[in-house]
């Protein structure tokens, strides 16, 4: 059996004989230098001359070039006077350093929408969208969802483009101080708001969630939620609680959604995940019960899928399911169950 980029699956699948591979996984591990002590500094920076600036629309990256396999996708930094971002009243973050050259977040969600995509958005990649229509930016210009670029960024700009959307959707919802509820100030270069009434100090926060590759023998459970596109199932995953341990929550989430009981998890990988500010934690757990009993109000459906239908699954034949998203962690543990490189 063979996958299609030519992953090989071993004989009797000796766990742990090989490395995962993690190489596809999207938002973490670009090697982004935030520079935490420099974020006093940001107004000096930003005026240095050499910085560059990432305009974020309404929690989109602008983007540039042809996506898919073999494409140059990439993100499109500029000048921080560059008319696109002065023009459209933007909120500055301080993101880090790259090479010596300071780098910055601009929000200009103030900017029309000058062409809207099916989803509501400027467009998507592959759809015809004008670029803004300021400055000089390359034809294909664009503030695409950043969940369809999983795939075609370089580990630093996915680091960057995730950091960046998930600091502006935390100020976006927490605008107001949760002490008094006076409107808060932004300041350390967007890492912080501070509350002019009661002097509250408020920091941005990532919840964990935990994403669970549930085997049995040659078998992993899928689920997948209302609303989600037809054919789209993945792992199952559920936002962990107060006082619970990753493993603990494992358990829970799974037995509240299908109904299945499962034994003792194993941390494989995390994933940031700006959708809106979460840390996705991918786990293993074998299965003590098979049945499957699912809860309504958690997931719409849930089922055991082979091995042999999971390669079906990647290779995008399978008659029902549609192939995972590329980038996202759920699609890289089940890509390395298949290698057996977990």
């Amino acid at each position: 059996m063979t996958l299609p980029d030519g992953l090989r699956i071993p004989d009797g699948m000796r766990r742990g004989e090989d490395k995962m591979d993690l190489s596809e996984l999207a938002f973490g591990g670009g090697g982004l230098d935030r520079a935490a002590h420099l974020r006093g500094e940001a107004s000096a920076l930003r005026a240095s001359g050499s910085a560059q600036v990432l305009p974020i629309w309404r929690g989109r990256p602008l983007m540039a070039g042809v996506s898919g396999p073999g494409g140059d996708l990439h993100l499109e930094l500029l000048a921080v006077d560059h008319p696109l971002i002065t023009e459209h009243d933007p909120q500055w973050i301080y993101l880090g350093h790259q090479d010596g050259a300071p780098l910055f977040a601009a929000d200009i969600s103030a900017m029309p929408a000058y062409s809207h995509a099916a989803d509501g958005g400027p467009g998507d990649p592959g759809m015809d969208m004008p670029a803004p229509p300021l400055g000089v930016l390359p034809e294909d210009a664009r503030f695409p969802d950043l969940r369809s670029a999983l795939a075609g960024l370089t580990p630093f700009e996915s680091e960057l483009a995730a950091t960046a959307r998930g600091i502006l959707e935390w100020h976006r919802s927490h605008g107001f101080c949760a002490a008094c509820g006076t409107r808060s100030e932004i300041d350390e270069a967007g890492w912080r708001r501070s509350c002019p009434a009661c002097g509250r100090l408020h920091f941005p926060r990532t919840d964990p969630v935990v994403i669970m590759l549930v085997t049995s023998g040659n078998s992993v459970l899928l689920g997948r939620s209302p609303g989600w596109p037809e054919g789209m199932y993945s792992l199952l995953a559920g936002f962990m609680e107060p006082g619970e341990t990753v493993s603990a929550a494992v358990a829970r989430e799974v037995a509240e959604e299908t109904g299945v009981r499962v034994g003792p998890s194993a941390i494989l990988a995390t994933q940031p995940w700006p959708f809106p500010a979460s840390l996705m934690i991918g786990c293993h757990a074998e299965a003590l019960s098979l049945e499957i009993d699912v809860d309504p109000t958690e997931i719409e459906h849930a089922l055991w899928v082979t091995r042999e239908d999971l390669v079906d699954v990647f290779a995008g034949t399978h008659p029902v399911i549609r192939r995972p998203r590329r980038g996202a962690i759920a699609q890289v543990l089940m890509k390395n169950w298949l290698a057996g490189t977990l």
